[in-house]
């Protein structure tokens, strides 16, 4: 064969591959299974290919229910090959596809698609060729100090949840707070304020299978009505327990399956935010988060007035029961 032929042929070759590879990661980086309805996390944009150390290409499908197993099993597997801890919360914050998979499972996301979803536990998160990307050293130092600086800050009257950045604000999502009464609780035994108690601390347990229990009456719920009057199963979505004060109140940070009390004193104590909003939080707020719960009736508008709010906790209105 002519020498300058061979060359060429070589150097065609070298070219295809270098195209096939570049091709494979783009595909890669660009592919997932979410809904059209689910925004992208935009402060969790992939960093470039040279920012990653390898990949797993997942094998099999995953449901909600053995999401959790998956992601724990993967770490174990995983952890050896990096230099720092790996844990899930680096993975969902460098492969945001993955978590709006799991924002995407919200019921009412799937129901403006015209879905109606019984067991949401049963929703596939991930599918088989599906690929999770293992950041290297630098990308996942960069993505600690993040997850360092990130926390919590929940106002009260304005009943919102601001996800947060040192002092820049990534997500504000709407809250319902507990209510303006006072009332008997079966799960504790004995007369109870419900509303939210404010004050600084963090989250010190995250509760990745709750079971949905009436604190009013002790019974456990296996299946909840939903806002447009139709029943499914319980979601399976973490519960976060924040300690405020240095004190265990037992007002958790999880979904409600109602968004229409959303906006709304409406609770027992806990803040419940939308199924999707719930993931998201999951993602931002692992064990040690910083929390903010305050009553700041003072607002400033994004055009710089200063408006007041209602008071949510009117001493003088509180029921008793």
């Amino acid at each position: 064969m002519d020498t300058r032929k061979y060359k060429w042929l070589l150097l065609l070759s070298v070219a295809a591959v270098t195209i096939s590879v570049l091709l494979f990661f783009a595909t890669r980086a660009a592919c997932g299974n979410i809904p059209a309805s689910v925004p992208v996390i935009t402060d969790t944009v992939p960093p470039p290919v040279r920012d990653y150390a390898s990949f797993y290409v997942v094998t099999r499908e995953v449901k909600v229910k053995d999401y959790f197993k998956f992601m724990d099993t993967l770490v174990r597997r995983l952890d050896s090959e990096v230099s720092f801890d790996l844990n899930e919360y680096i993975l969902l914050r460098t492969n945001p596809r993955l978590l709006d998979s799991l924002m995407g499972t919200d019921y009412y996301l799937r129901k403006a698609r015209g879905e109606f979803v019984y067991n949401q536990k049963q929703l596939a998160v991930l599918h088989k060729g599906d690929t999770i990307f293992i950041p290297g050293d630098s990308l996942a130092a960069r993505v600690k100090r993040r997850m360092d600086a990130t926390w919590l800050d929940i106002n009260i009257p304005e009943f919102r949840l601001r996800i947060v950045e040192g002092s820049d604000t990534l997500h504000t999502l709407p809250v319902r707070v507990g209510q303006n009464r006072q009332r008997f609780l079966e799960t504790i035994g004995r007369d109870e304020i419900l509303r939210t108690k404010t004050g600084t601390g963090k989250i010190i347990r995250v509760n990745k299978y709750p079971v949905w229990t009436n604190p009013v009456d002790g019974e456990e719920y296996k299946d909840t009505e939903r806002d447009d009057g139709l029943r499914t199963k319980m979601p399976q979505i973490p519960w976060l327990e924040p300690e405020i004060n240095g004190a265990r109140y037992g007002q958790m940070i999880h979904p409600t399956t109602n968004p229409e009390t959303l906006n709304k004193a409406y609770s027992n104590g806990c803040i419940g935010a939308s199924e999707a909003d719930s993931w998201l939080i999951y993602a931002m707020a692992p064990i040690g988060t910083r929390v903010v719960i305050r009553y700041d009736r003072m607002k400033i508008t994004a055009q710089g007035d200063t408006v007041w709010l209602r008071h949510v906790y009117d001493k003088k209105k509180m029921k008793k029961e």
